[in-house]
């Protein structure tokens, strides 16, 4: 198999690409169900071929039963003084995701019981979901809500639940072997920025610099759901499959500030996910943090759940619920930062690339050191680049036993699997090395 390509071809993931899908995606109103969802996989097919997957309202996928369907026509308050308040069309965090319908009027003291706002961010407008329990809501700043006159408030909440279906994409694309990579993100949250859109804007690039390889040995799945629910009815359908042919998985999510990386460890926490992750960001010098596995966070705890336990880890810049926007209106586009989330997508190939280098080799001649010259593979004068050219070849000659992939390798010797790699192709170009088959290749 020939060298992958380097970073990113040209033109396929500029910032200012970037940046215009993003405002694209930004106004929709999102929830884990109903038409914002699927303008928002109607927008992201654009940019990779996605394959639509509805899941009826009222289907059971394990422990938990698909929601109805949520629809909003408008949703706002006539102040005492006449002024249209907490409007959804101004900002679609104003109302409780999933509010039930309401209309009235109600004083203040009534209203009030309806109303969340976050005393410790008092400008801020936060993010308030109800999914499974009917109540309806808006929520404002702290100050908006200190400013509220006494009097009655005219309250329209026009919004229906019907049944309808849960919406999930996935797109596939296919290489050489049936092993497989998933990447998955989440379409369900309304106009927040590092905490919902930054995922699929990674996913939806990163397909397209997968595509552009001139080959692939490995399957990528792309999957877009909403998170937790989606997730489980992605499980439901396609677990068993996953179970069958994962050699690594990863969550995308919260990944657009410009800070340090975080790689969350899978729930068994040596994976090849997890050993291809931390090589890649060591190999690339990014500044990062790993984290063991928790139960909590994103939606890697539902393909970590005990049924499936699957090799999935998330890489992370900005981690949900510890940046102090999170799951408010600052969670905007001035918060996050394009440049940095390009550089997610960099380390997301490097760590694709990773998983398709990690081959096994067997050393064909295993007694003593092959006599490298004569077949023009040891340098005839010396040079610092020379070197490590055969520092690379002899731990690769050396390991190389059938036992050992080119990630262990790597681990061992310190020397990134971009170097061991050539090396590898050289020696099996040589007739000294082949490829050893093992079933552990089909296996996270």
């Amino acid at each position: 198999m020939s060298a992958m390509p380097q970073i990113a071809a040209s033109g396929l993931d500029s910032v200012d690409q970037i940046e215009v899908l993003f405002d694209r995606l930004w106004p929709l109103m999102r929830s884990l169900t109903g038409p914002g969802v699927r303008a928002t996989h109607d927008i992201l097919s654009e940019y990779l071929p996605l394959q639509r997957i509805e899941v009826p309202s009222g289907t059971r996928v394990f422990d938990w039963t698909v929601p109805k369907e949520w629809l909003v026509r408008q949703s706002y308050v006539i102040a005492p003084d006449g002024r249209r308040i907490l409007d959804v069309a101004e900002n679609n965090l104003r109302l409780v995701n999933y509010s039930v319908p309401f209309r009235g009027a109600l004083s203040r003291a009534a209203l009030e019981a309806h109303l969340h706002s976050r005393p410790d961010m008092p400008d801020a407008v936060p993010y308030v979901t109800s999914y499974y329990e009917p109540r309806w809501g808006f929520c404002l700043s702290d100050n908006e809500r200190a400013a509220l006159p006494e009097g009655d408030y005219e309250v329209v909440v026009d919004t229906e639940l019907k049944d309808g279906a849960l919406t999930i994409s996935e797109a596939v694309l296919p290489g050489s072997e049936n092993a497989e990579v998933l990447i998955s993100t989440y379409t369900c949250h309304p106009s927040l920025a590092n905490n919902e859109l930054s995922g699929p804007l990674v996913a939806a690039f990163l397909y397209r610099r997968l595509a552009a390889w001139p080959q692939r040995r490995l399957t990528y799945r792309f999957v877009f759901a909403p998170e937790t629910i989606g997730a489980i009815a992605y499980l439901a359908l396609r677990g068993d499959h996953l179970r069958e042919y994962l050699v690594a998985g990863y969550v995308a999510t919260c990944c657009g500030l410009d800070t340090h990386f975080t790689y969350k460890r899978s729930r068994r926490g040596d994976t090849l996910a997890d050993r291809a992750a931390v090589h890649a960001l060591k190999s690339m010098g990014f500044e990062y943090r790993v984290r063991d596995f928790a139960p909590t966070g994103s939606d890697e705890r539902q393909y970590c759940s005990p049924g499936f336990n699957l090799p999935v880890g998330s890489l992370i810049r900005g981690v949900y619920g510890e940046y102090p926007e999170y799951h408010t209106s600052l969670d905007n586009k001035a918060l996050i930062d394009f440049a940095a989330l390009r550089g997610t997508i960099d380390a997301y190939e490097t760590i694709c690339r990773a998983l398709e280098r990690n081959e096994r080799f067997e050393n064909l001649l295993p007694h003593g050191e092959p006599q490298l010259g004569r077949r023009g593979l040891y340098p005839t004068i010396g040079a610092a680049d020379q070197a490590d050219r055969v520092q690379a070849m002899m731990w690769v000659l050396n390991l190389s036993d059938g036992s050992h992939d080119l990630l262990s390798i790597a681990e061992r010797s310190g020397i990134a699997i971009d170097q061991l790699w050539p090396a590898a192709l050289a020696a099996e170009k040589a007739g000294i090395l082949r490829r050893a088959v093992s079933k552990e290749t089909a296996r996270g």
